[in-house]
């Protein structure tokens, strides 16, 4: 491994390169010390300038080694105090040619291709935004550029009367999946530090001890914590569309060269390749379009493919960059459900299995947000909306590749699917454990058996009998059975997220505990592996029975 370029804050603060603040408007209304931390309404600009509210008494309890080395972070930087104040909230601390302050910003709300402004408190959606989360870092790392995003780092313009807070068990969970998913190959933003204050803590409604109620029936005292995520950029589909409504209701005279200069700046920051082309802005954006829509696609796919569920996959919870933003209510399906769905809030529409259609309401909103860019071109007019036509054809065929991958199939055959997911619900499969069992190619149901969390009767073994057969036939084609079993673990992951396993992290946590943090950290960055025996027997198994239905394991709310 290369020696880290990076080893003191100082170093740091040198990779500092704000191609936000230097490209983008700010509130004009906004000021420019930052101290600007009442719910209010911010009418144009692309973000505010504001400073985050420091957790007291900061205490370090991890950080990604993965990215930290990725970045050319020497790991001693988590022991510097310079370093560990701007990750805890404190901006004092920074230095040229860093920027004192940090920024949130504004985005509109859609559900399912619907617009809404009833989240905001002024109900005319312009007071809807970053309300706890601020960034406060963007560099260039090894010739890439990272935008460093505190989740917790206190109010906003956009807080809507919230505290601005993070708890501890929210913060644990949103630092753990994004490294997990990382390391499942799932585009995702990513974890830098986690700190918890040993002073503040904040009331939520949560779940009592052995609760079976749907909503929280409690109100728990939480730690306070930082946790730092990471990405190229954080834009939203929902940033784009709320430029679009005020471009197309003429709020302000610059709204549709707000709209314009936002677009132009996704294109620079997250597909860099069409902005480093001699194309012209109209074809840019055409190309945007197409681009977006393959890695939407791709990303859903794989979300399905390694159990995920996002919970709540609104237009402002899609990253328009085209990877996993924003986990709070998110899952990971263990008993097969199709309409798997852990977030009480969130109904059938946003479950495991509508995930797909979700993505196309949520393209139909990015695609309605630029094509006021195009309205004097005819010809990129109808090239845009060809591409919009195209998507559920392009997301089914991201799916079909998904699940010939995932049975190690060379072709799709939607006979062997469909039968094979009717069979997976009669039979009670948990879904990680199921495909990663049949990754073992077996010539009968027994191996299998032990994905099943209840006994099958003998007319859904024979079915079963006869789906093996069927499948072991359709891949013979496949090759050589080692190789074609390599590639499907590669695929199949061994270990999963388990919610049951989760809670005692951040509940060790809360007393101060991090041991079980770094555990599943360990366990996660190589999850489809074969890992220590001890590891094995604990976290490759089936969900107990005491844990269906269980508040805050098998379902929850957003209480974070």
């Amino acid at each position: 491994m290369k020696s880290p370029s990076t080893k003191t804050f100082t170093e740091f603060t040198q990779l500092a390169d704000y191609s936000l603040l230097d490209s983008l408007k700010a509130d004009p209304q906004a000021t420019d010390n930052g101290l600007d931390h009442r719910a209010r309404q911010v009418f144009s600009g692309h973000y505010v300038p504001v400073t985050p509210t420091p957790i007291p008494e900061p205490e370090y309890i991890t950080h990604s080694r993965t990215l930290f080395n990725e970045l050319g972070l020497s790991h001693e930087l988590t022991r510097d105090h310079q370093f560990s104040q701007l990750f805890s909230g404190d901006m004092t601390v920074a230095s040229n040619p860093m920027r004192p302050v940090g920024w949130a910003t504004g985005y509109a709300l859609s559900i399912y291709g619907t617009e809404y402004i009833q989240q905001c408190p002024f109900g005319t959606g312009n007071g809807y935004g970053d309300g706890r989360a601020i960034s406060v870092f963007e560099g260039l790392f090894n010739g890439k550029r990272w935008e460093m995003q505190l989740k917790g780092g206190g109010t906003t313009p956009y807080c809507r009367g919230a505290d601005g807070r993070a708890v501890l068990r929210s913060s644990v969970r949103e630092f753990l999946v994004q490294e997990y998913m990382q390391a499942l190959g799932v585009p995702t933003s990513r974890s830098l530090t986690l700190y918890v204050s040993r002073s503040e803590t904040v009331g939520r409604p949560w779940y009592s001890e052995g609760s079976r109620w749907i909503d929280p029936d409690i109100l728990v005292d939480n730690p306070v914590a930082i946790t730092t995520r990471v990405a190229p950029s954080f834009i939203r589909v929902g940033q784009l569309e709320l430029f679009a409504r005020r471009a197309r209701s003429n709020e302000h005279q610059d709204a549709l060269e707000e709209l314009r200069m936002i677009v132009q700046h996704l294109v620079d920051r997250n597909y860099p390749d069409l902005a480093g082309s001699s194309l012209s802005f109209s074809d840019q954006v055409v190309g945007l379009a197409n681009l977006f829509r393959g890695r939407l696609t791709s990303l859903v796919a794989n979300w399905m493919r390694v159990g995920y569920c996002q919970g709540n996959f609104n237009s402002d919870n899609c990253a328009a960059g085209g990877f996993t933003l924003d986990y709070g209510p998110f899952g990971f399906c263990e008993l097969f459900v199709p309409r798997f769905q852990p977030w009480t809030g969130g109904g059938d529409h946003f479950s495991f299995f509508n995930q797909t259609v979700a993505a196309e309401a949520n393209y139909d909103m990015f695609w309605a947000a630029i094509r006021p860019l195009l309205a004097d071109n005819i010809e990129a007019l109808k090239k845009l909306d060809q591409t919009r036509e195209g998507f559920a054809e392009a997301m089914a065929i991201e799916m079909e590749a998904m699940w010939a991958k995932k049975l190690g199939l060379t072709s799709f055959d939607s006979t062997l699917v469909e039968e094979l997911l009717e069979l997976m619900v009669e039979s009670r499969v948990d879904y990680t454990i199921f495909f990663r069992k049949l990754s073992n190619i077996p010539e009968d149901i027994s191996f299998l058996k032990e994905s099943f969390y209840f006994p099958c009767s003998e007319q859904i073994h024979s079915k079963w009998e006869r789906w093996l057969r069927h499948w072991r036939n359709h891949s013979k084609s496949a090759g050589d059975l080692k190789k074609r079993s390599a590639t499907m673990k590669s695929i199949n992951p061994k270990y999963t997220w388990r919610e049951w396993l989760i809670a005692p992290a951040y509940k060790k946590a809360e007393q101060g505990d991090y041991s079980l943090i770094k555990e599943l950290q360990a366990l996660f960055s190589n999850p489809y592996e074969k890992q220590a025996s001890e590891m094995e027997s604990k976290y490759d198994r089936l969900k107990p029975k005491e844990f269906f239905n269980a508040g805050g394991i098998s379902h929850y709310s957003c209480s974070s």
